[in-house]
């Protein structure tokens, strides 16, 4: 086996040799072409069970466990430098701040090898930061593909370092805009709720307590305008799990707009504002933009907020809610 070998399925059973072992030891030692952080990738994406179950890469393995595998993409190298036109908000020699827009995946990922953003920034820049490993040059923490907005690069490994830090303590203050389908009841409020994996769909998030993948998860929000089955919201996570402003916002009953996944619309038609227009499209894409960040400056200490405007898509939605729906 190469490493561009993609491996077939396979169905693996622990012998008394291998009992102990945690499971990603376990399938380094299967898989030996395969660095562990890609198989712990792979884990992560539900490829590997044990027992018909999933489990965590420090599981520790029984005799006669039956260890299943999907069949999975080799890693690759790293994304191809791509001339793609990118909007630089900020740059000095520690970091890069860019408005991701819509549409945009940030890093290589299975069915997205090409027009990454780290593809772009690849192109562009000579010198990123490698913690992240080679898919992920300069990327300190990603935006959903269809959330535009601010998103912060590292050049070196130490800013990079230290923002990851300031990320993981909560340090860094996000602001997000959303419109959404259905409007809170209060004016403003703490979603207070654990996210985990969701029990039955891999490209989901669920609420889950007490679940052994939940975590933590709090969403700050206040009603900026409201509208007739609508309504513009400003949203400032206070943690960063996968999906969660996503997920909260669906909890209390009001999805983002054109959410696809966990709102069950995927376009906003005018007709569906005023029954008397025609079924023009007014929004194509998830309402969710990240609209400020502020941080404290790896290198000069300073506290620095950088913005990125309320796209064009947006703020056409937003116009037409307030000519067909305005309260």
């Amino acid at each position: 086996m190469t490493n561009d070998d993609p491996p077939t399925p396979s169905r693996l059973i622990v012998s008394e040799a291998d009992a102990s072992q945690r499971l990603d030891v376990f399938l380094s030692r299967q898989f030996p072409n395969f660095s562990r952080s890609h198989l712990r990738r792979v884990m992560e994406h539900g490829a590997v069970r044990v027992g018909g179950k999933q489990k965590k890469a420090s599981y520790r393995l029984r005799v006669n466990d039956e260890v299943c595998v999907d069949a999975f993409e080799a890693p690759r190298e790293g994304p191809q430098p791509e001339e793609i036109a990118l909007e630089i908000i900020h740059e000095d020699d520690h970091l890069i701040v860019v408005n991701k827009p819509p549409a945009m995946v940030v890093h290589p990922a299975k069915g997205h090898w090409s027009g990454t953003l780290a593809s772009a920034l690849a192109f562009r820049f000579q010198k990123l930061s490698q913690i992240g490993g080679a898919a992920r040059p300069g990327i300190v923490h990603r935006l959903d593909r269809d959330t535009s907005g601010v998103l912060v690069v590292a050049k070196d490994d130490q800013t990079h370092a230290s923002l990851a830090s300031q990320f993981a303590d909560r340090s860094v203050r996000k602001e997000y805009f959303a419109l959404t389908s259905g409007a809170p009841d209060r004016q403003r409020d703490m979603i207070d709720q654990p996210i985990g994996d969701h029990p039955r769909m891999r490209e989901r998030k669920a609420i889950r307590a007490g679940h052994a993948s939940s975590r933590e998860a709090k969403t700050f929000f206040e009603v900026v305008e409201r509208f007739r089955g609508f309504a513009a919201i400003c949203v400032k996570p206070r943690t960063g799990r996968t999906h969660q402003i996503r997920l909260h916002l669906k909890h209390i009953g009001c999805p983002v707009l054109c959410d696809r996944l966990y709102g069950g619309r995927a376009i906003l038609l005018e007709s569906d504002l005023h029954k008397e227009n025609a079924g023009a499209a007014v929004l194509s894409r998830m309402a969710l933009h990240a609209h400020r960040l502020t941080l404290m400056h790896p290198a000069t200490r300073e506290t620095l907020t950088f913005e990125a405007p309320i796209p064009e898509d947006i703020q056409t939605a937003l116009a037409a809610l307030r000519r067909w729906r305005a309260e």
